[in-house]
């Protein structure tokens, strides 16, 4: 189930100066971003975007480069500075700031790395080595998945999807280190040189590991490759995985061994912590079957070299720099279309990120994130929620019983800003010198601190999902929240000094964006407690799925690249999202219009409430500005400014629920009436889609 949503928002309040007059608010759009020789109705990305893109050409650091990027630069600075002043102090034993060194430091070692070479990864491929039968082999393999190595399925606990206030166990589908099952199935020569790129990056490590010599090592790669291809047959899409009803199959443990008997459940659930597991869903029966025909039908020796695989790719960043440069040149290069690593430093922030994600939100909270911001973005996102309940009563289409159990369900959101209540406990997580060793030190942690809290218990709606320094936002189905991180509270997404109109067009369009997963084709399934239930009306359902079919077949005609189209269904959900972000928050901005002209009793005649004069930017071209409709379409697509390479264009189509930056903008925009209106924008233009063709859901 996907419930984390990427996207951006900043906080809207009013700036007062001293003696209660407002201070002149600035419109928010830098000219310079802006592509003036591009009409707005031939192509707006390029218009609102392309100065913005032109002096941000991407780096050989970099597959993609956007506003997002821009802001991660200026986090990953902050943070920096943040653990490495922890890194340099003597700290407690065993405290927060000890544990946040030692990550980062043992990370930073490149000295102690090198000399080591190979040496971290030895005895568990001599433990492969000795195994003389597939049981014992599989009991090493589950072992080894609880120190952080992929294994075929993966496990987690998380809300029952249809009984949301209690956690269940879950085994899902994994082993694709290509990530999707298209990299080894499709037969375009593009996909095709890729899955030639991954069997020699596999013989470069097999060699450099000793696993095999060179006169073997093709029919030995071949064979572990044999494997995993298998795994891509028997996968579900990213597509087919978004039907939550087809991958829940919930099962008592007992079934569960006598469905599949031959991968030790038992021993397997003891590994990760969870022995007193009672249920668990199997997202995908099929895929499990074909795990245990594997594992039934393959040559012992066969099934050794798959696991050395996994072994050997997962520990390849965590080696040395032979190796992270071999895993580098696959991953960044091949299948991302970068040209150079990310300096050191980057990668060490980012793994102590990862292994204690909360404990630097902690520090990042204290130093970077205002307690005013929090206050202000929980009234907005109210504001939000009038402007969606607003379009929602406005809506021919859906009868007043579904609008009714809407409102419900929009009333009974879970608002959760900038940082948790309470934060998570790492006092078991002991970490030391060696990056290897504290990877897999995190990842054990990270298993039976799950199972510790989670397995056989009800849900905790005070978990985030998110640390607060992470640039993102997401809403989650099963706990009807929207939750917007601190990170991404800041400019250049937030803009304290601009007017509502570039507020609302960026900030304004990402809360209206996470609340409406609430009602996208997947969230519209859930009630407002969690469950995964039909609360619609079969008409109303029937009409709302004609209406997302318009949005599928408009993206499924979109060429991202010579030959290569968007998938429609697979990003259905983010372009709805993206669509009732965008009515919602202009629904809101207006309403702020309207307020900003009603005059308090006892004002002076003509003093507006909340209206503040606005300024161009010094430097604008004479007679070039912008009415506020306009501004707030411009703020919107700003967001999704970027630049970006083909191979990662290649990447996210496949993969991506969210549809590229270019057409989260010129695929959006020709479906809202006001953005017509507000460019004047006509049959002529290249853009323009006849209204009966345009979208109509919110």
């Amino acid at each position: 189930m996907t419930f984390k949503q990427i996207l951006p928002f900043m906080a809207l309040p009013l700036i007062f100066a001293c003696g209660g007059q407002q201070a002149a608010l600035t419109t928010g759009i830098d000219i310079a971003d802006l592509d003036t020789t591009v009409a707005p109705g031939t192509d707006f990305f390029r218009y609102a975007t392309g100065g913005w893109a032109d002096a941000h050409p991407l780096t050989a650091e970099y597959a993609r480069f956007g506003s997002f990027e821009y802001l991660d630069e200026c986090n990953n600075k902050q943070l920096r500075e943040l653990i490495e002043g922890v890194a340099a102090q003597q700290n407690p034993e065993g405290s927060l700031a000890a544990k946040i060194a030692a990550m980062y430091n043992s990370a930073m070692d490149s000295v102690n790395l090198n000399k080591q070479g190979l040496e971290p990864i030895r005895e568990d491929l001599q433990r492969i080595d000795r195994c003389y039968d597939k049981d014992e082999l599989y009991r090493l393999y589950s072992s080894l998945q609880l120190n952080g190595m992929d294994g075929m399925f993966d496990f987690g606990i998380d809300a029952d999807i249809k009984d949301s206030k209690n956690n269940l166990a879950m085994l899902y589908q994994s082993g694709l280190h290509m990530g999707q099952k298209e990299y080894y199935l499709d037969t375009d020569s593009a996909t095709a040189a890729i899955r030639d790129a991954y069997k020699n990056y596999m013989t470069q490590l097999f060699t450099r590991c000793k696993v095999t010599s060179e006169a073997d090592a093709a029919a030995r790669v071949e064979a572990a490759y044999a494997v995993e291809e298998r795994l891509a047959k028997a996968s579900k899409s990213r597509t087919e995985l978004r039907d939550d009803e087809a991958n829940y199959h919930k099962m008592s443990l007992d079934s569960l061994m006598q469905t599949f008997p031959a991968l030790q459940w038992k021993h397997y659930f003891g590994i990760l912590g969870a022995q007193d597991i009672r249920e668990v869903n199997v997202g995908q029966p099929e895929f499990i079957r074909e795990v245990e025909a594997i594992w039934q039908d393959t040559p012992l020796e066969t099934l050794k070299d798959y696991v050395r695989w996994q072994l050997i790719d997962t520990a390849s960043s965590y080696l040395d720099d032979e190796m992270r440069a071999a895993s580098f040149g696959f991953y960044g290069t091949v299948m991302s279309g970068r040209q150079e690593d990310r300096p050191r430093w980057k990668r060490a922030v980012a793994a102590t990120e990862r292994a204690l994600g909360e404990a630097v939100g902690q520090l990042y909270v204290e130093k970077y994130f205002p307690a005013a911001a929090k206050e202000r973005m929980i009234q907005l996102v109210k504001n939000l929620q009038v402007a969606l309940g607003e379009r929602i009563d406005a809506q021919e289409w859906m009868s007043d019983s579904t609008k009714a159990v809407a409102h419900e369900k929009l009333d009974a959101f879970i608002v959760k800003v900038g940082y948790p209540d309470k934060w998570k406990d790492y006092s078991a997580l002991e970490l030391g010198r060696n990056y290897w060793e504290n990877y897999k030190a995190t990842a054990v942690w990270a298993y039976h601190d799950l199972a510790s809290r989670k397995l056989n218990k009800p849900v905790d709606n005070t978990e985030w999902y998110m640390p607060p320094q992470m640039i993102n936002a997401y809403y989650n189905p099963t706990t009807n929240e929207i939750c917007f991180p601190a990170g991404i509270l800041q400019p250049p997404f937030f803009d304290m000094q601009a007017d509502d109109a570039f507020n609302y067009g960026a900030i304004g369009v990402v809360i209206g964006h996470e609340m409406t997963h609430g009602f996208d084709d997947q969230g519209s399934k859930y009630d407002k407690d969690g469950n995964l239930r039909q609360w619609w009306t079969a008409e109303d359902r029937q009409r709302f799925e004609e209406r997302t079919h318009v949005m599928r077949d408009f993206f499924n005609n979109i060429e991202v690249l010579p030959g290569l189209h968007a998938n429609g269904q697979l990003t259905l959900g983010e372009n709805m999202a993206d669509h009732g972000g965008l009515q919602v928050a202009f629904q809101a901005f207006k309403n702020a219009q309207k307020a900003a002209l009603t005059v308090p009793e006892g004002s002076p005649e003509g003093l507006s409430k909340t209206a503040a004069p606005v300024t161009v930017p010094e430097g604008s071209p004479e007679g070039l500005s912008f009415t506020p409709e306009q501004r707030f379409f411009l703020a919107y697509a700003k967001v999704w400014a970027n630049n970006i390479r083909d191979e990662e264009i290649r990447q996210r189509t496949k993969s991506d629920p969210h549809a590229l930056g270019r057409w989260r903008v010129n695929g959006a925009l020709p479906h809202i009436d006001a953005w017509y209106e507000a460019f004047g924008i006509t049959e002529s233009d290249p853009m323009f889609v006849p209204k009966s063709n345009r979208v109509t859901i919110w």
